[in-house]
């Protein structure tokens, strides 16, 4: 099993102020987090006094949840055992009885979990099962859901009697209810009589709703006749059978009649004097108004959508659910309200976008080992799935990364990367977004980076993320701009060591070579001024004059560019200053260096 991505929870913790430190202690399962009293010169704003807890997510380390995670990899590892060369309608049922399997997992933990959360006195404990229970209730919902769509892919007339099922396995309120009322005195008068038996025809499940109104017959006589006409409604509504001999087009005929009968009664007001008999021959009819009216008993946009399908469209195809499901959400969802994430994942279920719904599902690192099982469209699969992460954090892009390297997914790796280069350049986080043009190989970009490099170099004095450039080896041959920059580095790493000539050597190297850009060589000569100044010569007689030549070549460009611009005089003054120092040093090195080599070749 792949390792599951576990993100810290943090619970309120402030901004750093500018020019404090951070401090932090090792718990047994957590850090403790604190504002040290260290006060950098400049800093502002009062301290903070608080210390912070930060905790790792405690559910995937539940025992419970650690067995389910087990005994569902357990399912998946035999599953890889069916023999490939079994044909399709061999292996469907048995994939149909895995997707149960798994099912049955979830549900037996869940059921472990309720235990637990009842039996506890932990308060704390108690809330953390009961919402380990409602994210396991919409794992259930959802896969059930695919079950039926993706894996059982039942035809017309079976799908609508598999939606039934997942409709009321996910919507047993109905059944507690109903044994409150069966279990009073008198059930027919009991306040949530008329909601159980309008419930249940909901759900289609008419027998129990014969047997409750047999105990309203019972308390009426009077009106016994309309019950008994009710009754033989609800007992002739046809079902289709997949496993008889009736074909669709048989049933679709017999439904038909059947529906234009219970029309006619409700246009003859049969149940006229009996509002709730009527109520239940409007939902018959599939009367979209009715059963708006009743959205506390459907609960869901989803029970709505099978519940209208039932009364109006019961040989209803796959490829036509996803009309219905839009429109049903839009419908039954106030104007104002939000689709939840659980909507919004049935729903692209409903249009058999698979892609959409792994996307929606948390947990994408598992996904990629069942990818990886896939022979045929399984990298088309995980190649699609992976542009559709979101790389909110370094830490997830470095996963998602890695999952790409080790199957030489090459195009997502440079994908990745590029992403990630460009905003970490937008947050002016010149390390990292050079580290990952890098990665990506780059040259373009990592150039740029190279560039902006250079120019905060200028602006500030030093370098930012020296750690980095001091450790670029091979990867700063990626480009011409990215070698400057780490023999630049080395250059100054030689001064500051004494390593004085070595350091000349390179410098004149860098010029010389062309490596470095024209636009910086005022900056390298500036460099050289204090090797030019040491009491020991530095620069040799013939470096020297490579120096010359270097800067006669930079002055007799700058004064075509100042020629061509107008830049301001008091800019233009320093340059002028700065050739003038330049010259001088270079002329009393030159003669320096001539009287300690004794001859210089005419």
């Amino acid at each position: 099993m792949e390792e599951v991505d576990v993100e810290p929870t943090i619970t309120n913790i402030p901004a750093i102020s500018d020019g404090k430190h951070m401090g932090f202690a090792w718990g047994p399962g957590d850090i403790l987090v604190y504002e040290t009293r260290y006060k950098a010169s400049g800093a502002s704003g009062s301290g903070c006094s608080f210390i912070h807890e930060i905790r790792k997510d405690e559910d995937i380390y539940s025992p419970i949840l650690r067995k389910l995670f087990n005994e569902s990899h357990h399912i998946f590892v035999g599953l890889q055992t069916i023999r490939e060369d079994l044909p399709s309608k061999s292996k469907k049922p048995q994939f149909v009885s895995i997707s149960k399997n798994y099912r049955s997992v979830i549900r037996a933990c869940m059921e472990e979990l309720q235990q637990v959360a009842v039996s506890t006195k932990n308060t704390e404990l108690a809330t953390q099962c009961g919402n380990q229970v409602s994210i396991l209730l919409a794992i259930e919902l959802i896969w059930n859901l695919c079950e039926v769509l993706f894996i059982d892919a039942a035809p017309a007339g079976s799908l609508l009697l598999h939606l039934l099922d997942w409709v009321r396995l996910h919507k047993a309120d109905v059944d507690e209810k109903a044994r409150e009322v069966l279990q009073s005195e008198s059930p027919a008068e009991h306040r949530d009589y008329w909601d159980v038996v309008v419930s249940y025809v909901l759900q289609g499940r008419l027998e129990e709703v014969r047997q409750m109104l047999v105990k309203q017959a019972n308390l009426q006589p009077a009106a016994r006749s309309m019950y008994k006409q009710m009754d033989t409604l609800l007992s002739k509504m046809p079902f289709y059978n997949p496993g008889g001999t009736q074909t669709l087009t048989e049933f679709d005929v017999k439904w038909r009649h059947w529906h234009e009968e219970v029309d006619r009664c409700l246009q003859d007001n049969s149940f006229a004097s009996n509002r709730h008999l009527e109520l239940i021959c409007k939902i018959l009819l599939g009367d979209e108004d009715t059963l708006l009216d009743h959205k506390e008993l459907l609960g869901t946009w989803y029970h709505f959508l099978v519940t209208r399908l039932l009364f109006c469209h019961p040989t209803v195809k796959l490829t036509e659910l996803h009309y219905y499901a839009q429109s049903c959400m839009t419908m039954f969802l106030d104007s104002r309200s939000v689709p939840e994430p659980l909507d919004n994942i049935l729903l692209a279920a409903f249009e058999f976008d698979i892609h959409q719904v792994i996307k929606e599902c948390s947990l994408w690192q598992l996904a990629v080992d069942y990818f990886d099982h896939c022979p045929e469209f399984g990298r088309v699969y995980l190649e699609l799935q992976i542009e559709r992460v979101p790389l909110e954090t370094e830490r997830k892009a470095l996963k998602v990364l890695r999952v790409c390297e080790q199957r030489q997914m090459s195009e997502q790796v440079r994908s990745i990367c590029k992403i990630m280069a460009m905003r970490a350049l937008r947050n002016n986080r010149l390390g990292s977004a050079l580290s990952w043009s890098i990665r990506a190989k780059d040259a373009a970009f990592a150039t740029l980076i190279s560039e902006r490099f250079l120019q905060d170099y200028c602006a500030k004095g030093t370098f930012s993320d020296l750690d980095l450039i001091d450790n670029l080896g091979p990867a700063m041959l990626l480009s011409d701009r990215l070698t400057f920059l780490g023999k630049y580095r080395e250059f100054h790493k030689l001064y500051g060591e004494k390593r004085f000539r070595e350091a000349a050597k390179l410098l004149l190297s860098l010029m010389t070579a062309k490596i470095a850009p024209q636009s910086f060589w005022m900056t390298l000569l500036t460099d050289a001024l204090p090797l030019l100044e040491q009491k020991e010569v530095i620069f040799t007689a013939d470096q020297t004059y490579e120096l010359m030549f270097c800067l006669e070549e930079l002055t007799s460009s700058l004064n075509i560019t100042a020629s061509s611009t107008d830049r301001p005089m008091q800019e233009e003054d320093v340059e002028v200053t700065k050739v003038e120092l330049l010259r001088l040093a270079l002329a009393r090195n030159l003669a320096q260096a001539i009287v300690k080599e004794g001859t210089v070749e005419i």
